[in-house]
């Protein structure tokens, strides 16, 4: 990707009406140049309503991801539960796809209080059999395990880095509110999030910083980890040290606010990134 784009997790509070194509023209008169399609309760757009979304995106100039649903483990104890997380994924990575979008990301799993190395083998399996089904079909969307935001979900840094190392199409969804969420309020300064973009690079190459997907938001937090989103001004997460970082490192890809003021937020981070 060529730049760095802001964008919002589903479709702007501001449009009118609240539709996926509405919402795609919407981002871009903002200003915007992402939004993420959210399929967190279900995929919520049909084989047939997609090459409209496409359309709109195209026309507007709009790069979409996508988030697929909350429902997934594919780290389950049940083998129904991670065919179907399997299923969930697949499903929205094959909407997304006809959409035009760029990445798909998901929470992996849990680690069910197992050793971190059996989870990983288990959920890198899982995610090697969908790698395998979208190639076989032509799609090459990119597949990102998201960092998560509490101790008992599988996806802290060098996990998520180790899977994108050793699996093609797998790429980082970096959310740095997680992290901070996860250390109970560490990953909180420049230095810190220059860490995380150093891994990065350190382990992925150049192509990894310029192929990004974020999310950015305030959260609330406490000992277990992750509570709730906030907006950024409502929180401490120090988003102006990490807009820094982000552009001292050249980084490109979507930024996709999360926030409850998911435009609000989106623009606030744009305006303090182009001052920078």
């Amino acid at each position: 990707m060529k730049d760095l784009l802001f964008g919002t997790a589903g479709i702007p509070l501001s449009a009118n009406p609240r539709t996926t194509i509405d919402g795609i023209k919407h981002v871009r008169n903002l200003g915007l140049g992402a939004m993420e399609l959210e399929f967190v309760r279900s995929v919520n757009i049909t084989k047939e309503k997609s090459p409209e979304v496409k359309k709109a995106a195209e026309e507007s100039n709009v790069v979409l991801t996508c988030h697929a649903p909350y429902f997934i483990n594919l780290n389950s104890l049940e083998k129904a539960k991670i065919k179907a997380s399997i299923g969930r994924i697949l499903n929205s990575a094959r909407i997304a796809n006809l959409c035009s979008g760029y990445s798909v990301c998901f929470h992996a799993g849990f680690y069910m209080e197992q050793e971190p190395k059996k989870v990983y083998d288990t959920i890198k399996q899982n995610l090697k059999e969908i790698v395998l089904t979208l190639k076989k079909e032509n799609n090459n969307i990119w597949i990102r395990p998201e960092t998560t935001g509490k101790e008992t979900q599988f996806g802290n840094v060098d996990e998520i880095l180790q899977l994108s190392q050793e699996l093609d199409n797998v790429m980082p969804c970096v959310d740095f509110a997680h992290f901070h969420a996860r250390t109970n309020g560490k990953y909180n300064t420049y230095e810190e999030f220059a860490s995380i973009l150093e891994a990065i690079e350190k382990k992925l190459g150049r192509r990894g910083l310029d192929n990004m997907h974020m999310h950015i938001t305030g959260i609330a937090y406490g000992p277990k980890g992750e509570k709730r989103h906030l907006n950024l001004k409502e929180s401490d997460l120090k988003y102006q040290e990490l807009l820094k970082a982000l552009k001292d490192f050249k980084v490109k890809g979507v930024v996709i606010s999360e926030s409850p003021s998911i435009e609000g937020d989106a623009l606030l981070m744009k305006k303090v990134y182009e001052r920078l």
